[in-house]
């Protein structure tokens, strides 16, 4: 491959585009107010009497059909249907997203087919819609209903059905008659030009429920045809193992290009919640699914609140705290998290984008303080008065079982002797982590005594019903020993973003010592990672649930152990856990080093010339896109991922600008460029916030048993 050779006044240009482009921007991407931001609903003097919640039991027959009451069938609307406002975010970031995002196109059949929405997407086709025959009004080939959505929806509150549940249609108020005149379906699909201009006003916004990504297949009742399920075939809140994050949220990304490579790589049905705001680590990990939340409540320990986090209603200094995220860093309550969720996703984004400088992270981050947007948010107080319908809603999730799916108990032993055993297994080897029901507390459940204790319990016929099958306790790294990334999130640290949010216990957890990684680079050397040197955040995983285990495989909090078949079939779920299981328990199974996520071709650092002043224009290639560097095919993602501009290391990152511009203006072969980036190897290693690539390791509890103990385990773990 050949670069380009610019003239002399273009290679000073370009250099400035370089440095920018390499932190992943050349514009400002948080918008300025030198106003104190309201949200648009405080703005038009609405109230939250404006956004009554819904009575009707709109999805009587998901969640298998269960009778909830008036608070909970309350609960379930506002998970499925709510987005409290987020449309506002999900327009501006199809304006001024780099060309990367817009859910509007993502929703258009032209783009992905509805035939073709669970594979390729991993969404949930809503019943009641069928393809697009036809353009609509504004060129837009949306799904079709069919049937009526059920009474008791108010479109000007929810908007209305897209057609892919989770993501609700509003008309946008700036699509005025100049804008109309402006509109053209055919090119919003097929020309960047025309797509890419900021000032483009699209007919519709598209607001994003919590649904999006957590309503997916019901193991109990799975679809015939995934692509068509009804609605008995729904779960709301099991978390969507299914979903492609990056095709779904940033539909526009291109081959070629970094970013797709790094997209390309990220597991089925995880989600990288600290993108926007970004912590600088790429660390995607499981949705969670939500199970037994009343069982949470009861073992949750309290941790000590502080500050602005009291502003929250029902908060007090001490508070009995379940553990949502992966890093037990949502750590104020079930209230505090569930809200949290909702601004992640968007909400009261005229003040969010003010505390951080969205995707790209070139400024420092402050804390989103709960008491300016309880007086300055109607959305956030309508949000927080469906907050116990929600929980109550949770309350009453319970789990999947193996043997009420179809044919389910086909894949269960029948020999007593080896369910027998498999529960002996299971009290002594992890039923200490993987327990809600613990001993007395003057007992160690990891002594001997504490092994006879659950010795006694699990041989109790009601072990397992309502036990959370975890302790709900953070552990640090050193035990654990999975992939780092997830528990060194910075967001919810002491000034930054998600400050309010996280307990002053969690703030003040020790840093964990130091790490070893594989240096895929040197085999012989291993990475030395001292985390109290680097701006991390301290290193915990809290202990995973495994309810209904067997439906929820790959495993590990970044779905990396095992493979995705994207069946979601008992027959297909029974796959991927068997292979799941297998490689937890037998670890020379795992793919190991070949795990590392990789670059599968060579790329770029690049970005559209419509998001460069017009004066640098002309450097863009025939495609479009202004690029800078080679990145080799190869090369492992997060190598360049997880850098973090700090000025800390200023000279670093210039050396590796000037490095990634040499190469692009310089008259150099592949190979030629392929050396020069590898040059830069240490200097990244350096600047890397967390050079932790192998994905699939840790978590070695059990691998010691004798074969037979782990098939008889294997047989229990599919009762949960």
């Amino acid at each position: 491959m050949k670069a380009l050779l610019p003239a002399r006044d273009d290679l000073f240009r370009l250099a400035r585009v370089g440095s920018c482009v390499i932190g992943c921007a050349l514009l400002g991407f948080a918008g300025c107010w030198k106003t104190e931001p309201i949200d648009e609903a405080k703005a038009a003097r609405k109230t939250t009497a404006d956004f009554p919640q819904i009575t009707a039991d709109i999805f009587k027959p998901m969640d298998g059909g269960i009778d909830l009451s008036p608070e909970e069938i309350m609960g379930r609307n506002t998970w499925n249907l709510w987005s409290g406002g987020n449309q506002h975010f999900w327009n501006h970031t199809a304006q001024d997203s780099y060309g990367l995002m817009d859910l509007l196109k993502m929703l258009d059949n032209r783009k992905f087919s509805r035939g073709e929405r669970f594979k390729i997407l991993g969404l949930v086709n809503e019943p009641g819609f069928r393809a697009a025959s036809k353009p609509d009004e504004f060129g837009l080939w949306l799904d079709e209903q069919v049937e009526p959505e059920p009474k008791g929806i108010d479109e000007t509150v929810y908007g209305k059905p897209s057609g892919v549940l989770g993501f609700r249609l509003f008309p946008n108020p700036e699509f005025n008659d100049e804008a109309r005149k402006k509109w053209d379906g055919n090119r919003f699909m097929n020309d960047p030009t025309y797509h890419n201009d900021n000032k483009l006003v699209r007919p519709y916004r598209v607001g994003v429920a919590c649904g999006s990504c957590h309503i997916a297949p019901n193991p109990s009742n799975p679809p015939d045809d995934p692509e068509n399920p009804r609605w008995e075939n729904l779960a709301s809140a099991i978390g969507n193992q299914y979903i492609n994050e990056g095709k779904v949220f940033a539909c526009n990304v291109e081959k070629g290009g970094f970013f797709y490579e790094m997209l390309a790589a990220q597991p089925r049905g995880t989600s990288d919640t600290s993108r926007i705001a970004t912590d600088h680590i790429n660390n995607p990990n499981a949705i969670n699914a939500i199970f037994l939340l009343a069982e949470r409540e009861r073992i949750a320990v309290p941790e000590k609140m502080a500050g602005e986090t009291l502003a929250l209603p029902g908060e007090a200094e001490s508070t009995p705290v379940p553990h949502i995220l992966k890093d037990g860093a949502d750590s104020i309550g079930v209230p505090g998290a569930t809200i949290r969720v909702y601004i992640n996703i968007g909400m009261f984004s005229e003040y969010w984008l003010t505390r951080h400088n969205r995707l790209i992270g070139l400024t420092k981050q402050q804390p989103f303080e709960i008491p300016y947007a309880r007086e300055h948010s109607v959305f956030w107080r309508a949000t927080e008065e469906r907050l116990p319908m929600i929980a109550a809603f949770f309350r009453r999730l319970k789990p999947f079982h193996l043997a009420d799916a179809p044919g389910g108990q086909a894949y269960i032993t029948t020999d007593s002797a080896v369910m027998t055993r498999g529960k002996e297994v299971f009290a002594e080897s992890c039923a200490a982590c993987h327990s809600s029901k613990q001993p007395p507390p003057n007992v160690d459940p990891h002594s001997g005594e504490g092994k006879g204790w659950f010795r006694a319990e699990v041989m109790k016929p009601d072990f397992l019903e309502n036990n959370f099958l975890s302790n709900d306790r953070r552990y640090p790294l050193t035990k654990i020993e999975t992939n780092s990334a997830r528990a060194f999130a910075t967001n919810a640290k002491v000034t930054h973003v998600w400050d309010n949010f996280s307990s002053l216990t969690y703030k003040e957890l020790s840093p964990v010592d130091e790490l070893e990684f594989f240096n895929p680079f040197d085999e012989t050397h291993p990475i030395k990672f001292k985390p109290r040197e680097k701006n991390v955040a301290p290193g915990y995983y809290r202990t995973a649930s495994l309810v209904s285990v067997w439906s929820s495989a790959p495993l590990l909090h970044n779905n990396m152990l095992g493979k995705f078949n994207g069946d979601p079939s008992v027959a297909g779920r029974m796959d991927a856990f068997n292979d799941a299981i297998e490689k937890l328990l037998w670890p020379e199974k795992r793919l190991n080093k070949d795990s590392i996520w990789r670059t599968q071709n060579d790329c770029s650092l690049h970005l559209r010339k419509e998001f460069v002043p017009r004066t640098l224009r002309g450097l863009a290639d025939r495609d479009g896109y202004i690029k800078v560097g080679m990145i080799p095919k190869g090369t492992p993602i997060n190598l360049v991922a997880n850098l973090e501009p700090d000025f800390r290391h200023l000279d670093v990152f210039l050396k590796i600008a000037n490095k990634l511009i040499k190469i692009k203006t310089t008259d150099v072969s592949r190979d030629e460029a392929a050396d020069e980036f590898n040059q830069l190897i240490p200097d990244l290693l350096a600047a890397n916030k967390c050079p932790d690539f192998v994905e699939d390791k840790g978590h070695y509890f059990g691998t010691d048993l004798a074969d037979t103990d782990k098939r008889a385990l294997i047989e229990y773990l599919k009762t949960f």
